[in-house]
């Protein structure tokens, strides 16, 4: 026998076909669902990740601009 964890172990996994996937053996969390429009969505979410993007910039900057500062950058 496979040395699984036991909640996988008390599974016929014979019967699964071998299947040995996690998700199917411990379930999945439930996602509510927000009733917005896929398209809507990933608007907002692309440019929350430009403004991330932006800022990571401006960090990386200062930070580069710091370390020149204490004599270890270029």
């Amino acid at each position: 026998m496979i040395n699984l964890p036991q909640p996988v172990a008390e599974i016929s996994y014979l019967n699964d076909g071998y299947v040995l996937t996690l998700g199917r053996y411990v379930g999945a969390e439930e996602v509510e669902d927000d009733d917005q429009a896929f398209e809507e969505k990933m608007l907002h979410l692309t440019k929350k990740l430009e403004q991330q993007f932006t800022e990571s910039a401006r960090l990386e900057a200062a930070i580069l601009k710091n370390l020149q500062e204490l004599g270890y950058g270029a």
